[in-house]
């Protein structure tokens, strides 16, 4: 490939994603020591999620013949003022991924790389979902944030997020881990 613009927008991405991962990391872990296990328990699912996004994107340039370079993550906010605060913030990182996956899509269009155009129509589907539920939690949160066990059971009936395997999710470097 010519235009070496996609790639090096994957590659930046592939740290984007990675520091999504340390963020739901560190909002699961607040939670955690709130004795929230629901709401813990749900970032740390979406942590391992968004670690598997940035491995998707590491097989892919790997198949593509495509040089891979993984890019330091910066620290993420750790401190929350209240129990909305981390969502709030989830959801604020969910629609800028949103941006960056379409303009990912964007480039490789503009670029000519039709096959990488394809790789990046199952992250804008993922995009959709995940700007959804956090939309969802938010408003939950929201509601019941003088009553955090309200939550909770929400998300343990729920199961919120939770959409399990997804047979059309392109491959993930080192396998689904």
């Amino acid at each position: 490939m010519s235009d070496t613009s996609f790639a090096e927008a994957l590659n930046e991405q592939i740290g984007n994603e990675f520091a999504a991962h340390q963020q739901y990391v560190a909002i699961a872990v607040h939670y955690d020591g709130e004795t929230l296990p629901q709401l813990a328990a749900f970032f740390y699912r979406q942590a391992v999620e968004e670690r598997n996004h940035a491995m998707m994107l590491t097989q892919y340039m790997m198949d593509a013949d495509l040089e891979v370079s993984t890019p330091g993550v910066e620290a993420p906010q750790s401190r929350f003022d209240d129990i909305v605060a981390p969502v709030e913030l989830a959801l604020a990182q969910e629609k800028r991924v949103t941006e960056q996956i379409s303009a990912l899509a964007a480039k490789a269009r503009d670029a000519g790389d039709y096959q990488g155009e394809q790789f990046m129509q199952w992250f804008i589907k993922e995009q959709t979902e995940e700007v959804s539920t956090m939309s969802d939690l938010l408003r939950i949160v929201e509601r019941a944030k003088d009553s955090p066990l309200l939550i909770e059971e929400y998300l343990a009936r729920e199961s919120l997020g939770d959409g399990g395997n997804d047979p059309t999710a392109p491959a993930a470097a080192g396998g689904a881990l």
